[in-house]
């Protein structure tokens, strides 16, 4: 499959919480932990569930930086 998005990160999903119409994911990576909201349908359609490997791909349109 070709996209176009050039940040992809490999990771294993650890937990799964659905609501009637958006979900969350966590995921671990090699660096730490990053979570993702997502249509229900979406998580449900992909059969996502903890332990599975997935890719994520990540397009932003802001990135902030915070110096604290």
């Amino acid at each position: 499959m070709k996209y176009g998005v050039r940040n992809t990160l490999n990771a294993t999903v650890t937990k799964v919480k659905q609501g009637d119409v958006m979900s969350q994911i966590e995921c671990k990576l090699k660096a730490g932990v990053i979570s993702s909201v997502l249509t229900t349908d979406s998580v449900q359609e992909l059969d996502l569930k903890k332990g599975d490997q997935i890719l994520l791909l990540v397009k932003a349109i802001h990135v902030i930086p915070v110096k604290e």
